[in-house]
């Protein structure tokens, strides 16, 4: 049996889970802090390079397209392993091929498969830990990815300022694939066959649901224009070089490790609505900070306290849509697939096309209208009445 603490029991299949989103984090997180960079190898134009965003969004949507009856057909198990085997030949192609019409295929795929991983995992631990510890648990799972995340962007913004380049960063990835799959790769959490009943019985998802989907929009924009565009304001502001302002990618993620850590205590004691707005309040204040600073000190605080508050809006969201379809967790986490996408497409692609009329600086104010958005809407679908539950049947044994 694996430790305790809190009330939450984490076995060797829920390590799995959480070492498996952590790959996704590497990938991820690496091809955000790689942007500025390959931009600058390609010399495109911050809205051509925001389409790398738009990339991202779409294989997001995609998987949510295509989860449920993957899911269905070959069980939580196969579609994590292969997401990870063909996000891992995404990433390599754009390290070996970084021409514009590679990189965003490569881009668009790799997020594709990684969010298998991603909301395969979620469901996963949502159902192995069930109502109560699920939100504590996903919560935890994003912070062991979000720190492994950081040693991601931190090898790769010191191999862009070494001999071997910040394509060698890249090979991060399918080097911890094949380590947790020769160690680990035997585990897996418990689950029921697959069946199409949760998916489709139950009519359609409610007012509550919807809501929290654009939340989940939201606040998916606000993390992205953080990851993909961070760095270049960082530079803007305080002169450092694109390589260098890189590392304030890793001062983002320390804050979202941090915040995930804490959160995933808070979760198992407070229910997920207040924990996200005061998280949104949280990213309000390190975006000023942030957007105010010409320091790179002060840009440092700013984004790493900008990086706590965003540390609960995907968790708490997550854990909130699956409150919202009760019974349904795979479809929930397919649909908060295509919320969030949408978020990763239009947030940075608009702060981009921004960026490139108006500069860096003033396209950012596009982060507190969307935090401003979403604390609307965790208010007023607090105010609507609960789902009912759908029933699935559970085969015999």
């Amino acid at each position: 049996m694996g430790a305790g603490n809190g009330g939450l029991t984490r076995d060797g299949a829920t390590w799995l889970v959480y070492l498996q989103v952590g790959v996704y984090a590497t990938m991820i997180y690496g091809l955000s802090a790689a942007l500025p960079l390959l931009r600058a190898d390609q010399g495109t134009s911050q809205t051509v390079a925001g389409l790398h965003g738009t990339a991202l969004a779409l294989g997001t949507v995609l998987c949510g397209a295509a989860l449920g009856g993957l899911t269905r057909r070959f069980g939580r198990r196969r579609v994590v392993w292969w997401g990870l085997a063909v996000m891992n030949a995404a990433v390599l192609a754009i390290a070996a091929l970084p021409l514009l019409p590679v990189t965003l295929a490569g881009y668009c795929l790799a997020n594709f498969a990684g969010c298998l991983v991603l909301y395969g995992g979620m469901a996963a631990l949502s159902d192995h830990h069930g109502a109560a510890r699920g939100p504590a648990a996903i919560s935890e799972a994003n912070a062991v990815a979000v720190t492994i995340g950081i040693g991601a962007t931190f090898v790769l913004s010191l191999l862009a300022q070494s001999a071997l380049g910040w394509r060698a960063g890249l090979l991060v990835p399918p080097l911890v694939s094949l380590v947790l799959a020769a160690a680990l790769g035997r585990l897996w959490v418990r689950e029921r066959p697959p069946t199409a009943v949760s998916d489709r019985a139950g009519g359609p998802l409610g007012a509550r649901f919807r809501i929290m989907g654009v939340v989940l929009l939201c606040v998916a924009a606000v993390e992205f224009s953080f990851a993909l565009w961070g760095a270049e304001l960082f530079a803007a502001r305080t002169g450092l070089t694109v390589e260098a302002a890189a590392t304030g990618l890793t001062a983002f993620t320390a804050g979202l490790a941090a915040g995930r850590f804490a959160g995933a205590r808070l979760a198992l004691r407070f229910a997920p609505a207040p924990l996200l707005v005061g998280a949104l309040a949280v990213t309000g204040a390190g975006w000023l900070v942030f957007w105010l600073a010409t320091d790179p000190l002060l840009g440092y605080v700013g984004l790493a306290l900008s990086g706590l508050g965003v540390s609960l809006h995907f968790p708490m969201c997550v854990a909130m849509l699956v409150a919202a379809a009760p019974g349904r967790t795979d479809l929930a986490n397919a649909r908060a697939s295509v919320f969030a996408g949408l978020g990763v497409g239009l947030g940075p692609f608009l702060l981009g096309a921004l960026a490139d009329g108006f500069g860096p600086h003033l396209a950012f104010l596009v982060v507190p209208a969307l935090l401003a958005f979403a604390i609307t809407g965790v208010l007023w679908q607090r105010g609507l009445p609960s789902p009912d539950p759908v029933k699935t049947p559970v085969p015999a044994a």
